[in-house]
C-alpha cells in the first residue's frame, strides 16, 4: 500500500478520498471532505473506495495505467456508495489534471519509452489486424449499443449547441452533429460520397436523406455493414446507398466528397502517410473531404496500455500536429479546423448513465465484469475530455482552396437549415411522450 499512500498523498488536494485497504486498515487523503468544484461532473462529498484482494493497492500503483481498470473489473477495488467509479474517476483526475504525464514521470524514462515502443508497435495496422481490431470492437452484440447509444447509433461525439448541455437529448445533440458536418462538406445533389468508417450507416443515410447524394460506406466490422445494409434496404434506398465490408485502401473510383467520422483514430500514425496518400487519390479535382476524430491539443503520445488492451487495440488519439503535417506530404490543404471541447465529455456521461440504467440486461448479455469494464472505458474516456487534454479535431481539406466559398458562413446557414429540416421530436427520445404518442 505504501506506493499507492505515497502518489494519493500528493495527488488528492480539494475534497476527500477515503480508502480501506483489504486488511481493514483506512487511510484518508485530503482535508476538505466538503470541497468538490462543480465543474467535475460527479457526486460531491467525500469519496470512499474499498480494496479487496492484497494485490490490489500495488496493482494499482504499479501499473496505474492498467491497473485501477483491472482492479475495478475484477472486484478488486470497490466504491463504496453512493458514488461510482465513474464519481472516483473525476475525482481522481480533478485533482491530478495531468494524472497521466504523473504516473508516466513516476514510472521512470525506461518504462515511459516501454509504453511508447508497445504503442507504435500497436498501431500498425495491416488489413488483417486492422479487421481484427475493428471486430474486437464493432462487433459486439448489437443490442449493447442500443442500449447506450442514441436510436441512429452515432458512436461518436454529439455536438452540444446549448449553454446548458443537460438541456438537450443525445438524439438532438447527435443530429446536430451530423448537420454540422454535412455542412462542412459544402454538399451538392447528385454528388457521389464516399463515407470511411460509416460505423451503423447513419452518416451516410442522412446526407443521402438531405441532399440526395449516392453515397459508398465502408467499415471492417461485419455485424455494422449487414445492419447499414438493413437499413439501406428498409428506406428503400439501396441502389443510392450502398455499403461494402472494405479496407478503404481497397476502395478505387473518384469522389466528390469523403468524410472519415471517428476512423483516424483506428489508422495508426505509422499508415497515416497511406490513409492521406490514398483518400488523395479518391478525391475529384473540386472535391471536399472533412474528418471528425478524437485528438489531443497538446503535442503527440500514446495510447495507455488499459486501453489497447481491453477497448480500441490498434488505436491512437492523434495530435493536430500529426494530421497537418502529413496531409501536407500528400498535397492536401487544410481549409478550416476546429477544436471540439467538452463536447464528448458529455456525449460519454450520458452514454454512461444509460449503460447504468440497462446493467441488468447488459450483464445478461455478456457478465459483470464486461459490465464494469464497460462502465471504466466510458469514466475513464468522459474524464479525458472533461479534465484532460481531449478534444475532437474537424477538419477540412481540399486540393483546390475555390472549392469552397471564401468565408466561414455558409457553414452556420447550411447547419442551421439542415437543423430546421431534421430537428428531432421530444417523444422520440422521452419515454413517457413516446408511449402517449404510440
Amino acid at each position: 500500500m505504501w506506493l499507492l499512500d505515497k502518489f494519493l498523498k500528493k495527488a488528492i488536494k480539494h475534497g476527500q478520498l477515503i480508502v480501506t485497504d483489504h486488511d481493514g486498515r483506512e487511510y484518508v487523503y485530503g482535508t476538505e471532505p466538503g470541497s468538490y468544484p462543480p465543474e467535475v461532473g460527479g457526486r460531491p462529498g467525500p469519496v470512499h473506495i474499498r480494496l479487496t484482494h492484497p494485490k490490489a493497492a500495488a496493482h494499482i500503483a504499479r501499473y496505474p495505467q492498467l491497473g485501477a481498470g483491472e482492479a475495478f473489473m475484477w472486484g478488486w477495488l470497490v466504491v463504496e456508495a453512493p458514488h461510482d467509479i465513474r464519481d472516483m474517476i473525476l475525482f481522481v483526475t480533478m485533482n491530478a489534471k495531468r494524472l497521466g504525464d504523473e504516473t508516466l514521470k513516476a514510472q521512470g524514462p525506461l518504462r515511459k519509452l516501454a509504453h511508447k515502443a508497445i504503442a507504435a508497435i500497436d498501431g500498425i495496422n495491416l488489413r488483417g489486424s486492422a479487421r481484427k481490431n475493428a471486430e474486437h470492437t464493432y462487433n459486439l452484440t448489437r443490442e449493447l449499443y442500443e442500449r447506450f447509444l442514441d436510436e441512429d447509433r452515432q458512436y461518436t461525439m454529439a455536438y452540444y449547441r446549448e449553454d446548458d448541455p443537460a438541456s438537450t437529448s443525445l438524439e438532438q445533440a447527435q443530429m446536430d452533429k451530423k448537420a454540422h458536418l454535412a455542412a462542412k462538406m459544402y454538399l451538392k445533389p447528385g454528388m457521389k460520397v464516399l463515407d470511411i468508417g460509416c460505423g451503423w450507416g447513419g452518416f451516410a443515410l442522412y446526407l443521402h436523406k438531405m441532399y440526395g447524394v449516392e453515397v459508398t460506406g465502408v467499415a471492417l466490422a461485419p455485424d455494422q455493414i449487414a445492419f447499414c445494409k438493413e437499413r439501406a434496404e428498409a428506406e428503400g434506398v439501396a441502389d443510392k446507398v450502398q455499403f461494402h465490408l472494405m479496407d478503404y485502401r481497397d476502395v478505387t473510383g473518384e469522389f466528390d466528397r469523403i468524410s472519415s467520422v471517428g476512423l483516424l483514430e483506428h489508422v495508426g500514425t505509422i499508415h497515416y502517410p497511406q490513409f492521406f496518400e490514398h483518400t488523395h487519390r479518391l478525391l475529384k479535382p473540386g472535391g471536399v473531404m472533412i474528418s471528425h476524430c478524437c485528438g489531443r491539443s497538446g503535442p503527440p503520445g500514446f495510447t495507455d496500455a488499459w486501453t489497447r488492451k481491453y477497448i480500441f487495440p490498434g488505436g491512437y488519439i492523434p495530435a493536430l500536429s500529426e494530421l497537418v503535417s502529413e496531409s501536407e506530404k500528400a498535397g492536401w490543404q487544410v481549409m478550416d479546423v476546429e477544436a471540439m471541447r467538452f463536447h464528448y465529455s458529455y456525449t460519454l456521461e450520458e452514454w454512461y448513465n444509460r449503460t447504468v440504467m440497462h446493467r441488468q440486461e447488459i450483464t445478461e448479455m455478456y457478465d459483470e465484469q464486461f459490465y464494469r469494464m464497460w462502465l471504466f472505458y466510458l469514466a475513464g474516456a468522459e474524464q479525458s475530455f472533461r479534465n484532460g487534454m481531449m478534444v475532437n479535431w474537424q477538419i477540412q481539406y481540399v486540393k483546390d482552396r475555390a472549392a469552397i466559398p471564401m468565408t466561414r458562413e455558409y457553414i452556420a446557414e447550411e447547419s442551421a437549415r439542415l437543423r430546421a429540416m431534421a430537428e428531432v421530436p421530444a417523444w422520440r427520445f422521452d419515454p413517457e411522450l413516446r408511449e402517449a404518442a404510440e
